[in-house]
């Protein structure tokens, strides 16, 4: 009899974990990043050639928002962030993610040619979809976006004005998600005057 409740217990005990497991909403993941320094990045802009880097931010809260034209829930999120950015008050900055798939024929072409075509596709992507960005960065190699640990597009980030990561949102940012999450956490963390 004891044979069999030792397993039964290791059972019953991994279905009550993976059980809690499940419940967890998975684009909440807790980031290592949060509480931490916004890594930084000196990333050519989408529409000129001067490169952006979060401490010409520091001071402003802001939102890093992680896109990609190719990016199918970008085009799901992408309405929201139209709609709410004239709300928000804080500069949001696109991180183009990767716009080059290494399958991709314009993968082929020397880099600065390749940034022309990402510029190119991207702008015409904004200007169908509208532009919620302050401005839009080139993350060519995808490296930025390495260091902010990205893992899927899009995600969201919410930078105090010291430069501090204070959210992450993996996934579609929804209108119950700005509303309830976001919006409230901009207005906490924005300098009062």
């Amino acid at each position: 009899m004891k044979k069999f409740l030792i397993p039964l217990a290791l059972f019953l005990g991994l279905v009550v974990f993976l059980a809690i497991g499940l419940q967890r909403d998975p684009r909440e993941i807790p980031s290592p990043l949060v509480g931490k320094p916004a890594p930084d990045f000196k990333l050519v802009q989408l529409d000129r050639d001067d490169p952006l880097s979060p401490k010409d931010l520091r001071g402003k809260v802001w939102l890093l928002n992680v896109w990609a034209t190719w990016c199918v829930s970008c085009r799901e999120e992408h309405p929201v962030l139209v709609a709410f950015a004239p709300r928000m008050q804080v500069p949001i900055v696109g991180l183009n993610y990767k716009e080059i798939q290494p399958q991709d024929e314009a993968a082929k072409l020397p880099p600065a040619v390749k940034l022309q075509v990402a510029r190119e596709r991207s702008q015409a992507w904004l200007k169908k979809h509208g532009n919620p960005y302050t401005t839009s960065v080139m993350d060519m190699d995808g490296r930025t976006g390495i260091a902010y640990g990205v893992y899927g597009v899009p995600e969201t980030y919410v930078i105090d004005a010291e430069g501090i990561i204070r959210y992450k949102r993996v996934g579609v940012v929804t209108p119950q998600v700005m509303n309830e999450t976001i919006l409230p956490l901009i207005e906490k963390l924005r300098p009062k005057t």
